[in-house]
């Protein structure tokens, strides 16, 4: 027992560890913060940098313990984990839109012009129409960060337009406007944990999936893949993350601390992301072959989504309109 009273565990301790009976070791109370990314992905290096800021500011108040790489469950597990207190803060990024219909704003394609523009979306739309949403579903948002702009990766031939993608087989995250976004582009989505993938593309079971370039790269999905085609198609945005009522449970100065840190990382990792942008397609670029796809055809394709979108979500067509408004 006095292990699991020096430190935050996982297993036979972890029934103890919600925040609603604080648990805390000689020097601090220890917060548990895992995320689903592989190292060398946007959303891992700024966990570990979000960690990093964080316990140098919170000193001997608290501790955040980083886990990386589903290393505690893939990001539906993580989800869970949150209302029961047993992990602390996560990172999820597309599955939020199946936690709130309006965070499927995010998976609207080419919605987002850059990130200037996704910064006015966060403060004019994000924080006072969706976070609110999420927070009504027992979650709150501490962290308005990024998964990434995404491309799409296969072994059948470049992406040009949708009609290249009738009949192939991409994996999407288990989220429900993606699906519907490549079913309208004539592909066969493929739901799939992202811990998979790899495995699914060496052996053939999908023929390419989507994902920003700094995820693709993390995963060596370049080493089973022979096409990248830029399409730009979505911006990810990912959610610094905690349950709502484990949140209030946490003293007041931790909360102040660690709310700070989530948005003066913010800053670091778009500029971070910029960089590997203008790196990375390059470096992957010695492996696969790379085309810049055509975005006028992809985007005439899309119009539908839009639609679907505005005619499901009550507030749907106000939250496109007033994006589109924000790109100006």
């Amino acid at each position: 027992m006095k292990k699991c009273l020096q430190k935050w565990t996982v297993g036979i301790c972890a029934g103890f560890l919600a925040f609603g009976g604080l648990v805390q070791s000689a020097t601090a109370l220890e917060i548990v913060f895992a995320i689903s990314a592989k190292p060398g992905s946007t959303q891992h290096i700024t966990a570990e940098e979000f960690t990093s800021r964080a316990n140098e500011l919170l000193g001997d108040k608290a501790k955040v313990v980083f886990y990386g790489s589903s290393q505690l469950g893939k990001d539906k597990d993580l989800m869970q984990k949150l209302k029961l207190g047993t992990v602390h803060l996560a990172m999820p990024s597309s599955i939020m839109s199946s936690i709130s219909a309006e965070a499927g704003l995010f998976d609207m394609p080419f919605l987002v012009k850059d990130r200037a523009h996704l910064n006015r979306i966060e403060h004019k739309i994000f924080w006072p129409m969706i976070a609110p949403k999420i927070e009504a579903k027992g979650y709150k948002v501490i962290g308005f960060w990024e998964n990434g702009i995404r491309h799409i990766s296969n072994n059948v031939k470049p992406i040009n337009t949708p009609a290249d993608l009738k009949g192939i087989k991409i994996r999407t995250p288990k989220s429900t406007w993606r699906i519907k976004m490549f079913t309208a582009w004539g592909a066969n989505p493929t739901p799939m944990s992202f811990s998979e993938v790899f495995v699914a593309l060496q052996t053939g079971v999908i023929d390419g999936q989507e994902n920003p370039l700094t995820n693709i790269n993390a995963a060596k999905f370049n080493e089973v893949q022979k096409y990248l085609s830029v399409t730009g198609h979505v911006y990810t945005p990912s959610y610094l993350t905690t349950g709502a009522s484990q949140w209030n449970k946490l003293p007041a100065d931790v909360r102040q601390i660690l709310e700070k840190t989530a948005v003066d990382v913010q800053g670091w990792m778009y500029a971070t992301g910029t960089k590997d942008d203008m790196t990375l397609r390059t470096k992957l670029g010695k492996d696969m072959q790379v085309n810049i796809a055509d975005r006028a055809a992809f985007v005439e394709a899309s119009k539908p989504i839009y639609a679907e979108f505005a005619k499901e979500v009550p507030t749907g067509k106000e939250m496109i309109d007033f994006a589109l408004k924000l790109a100006e």
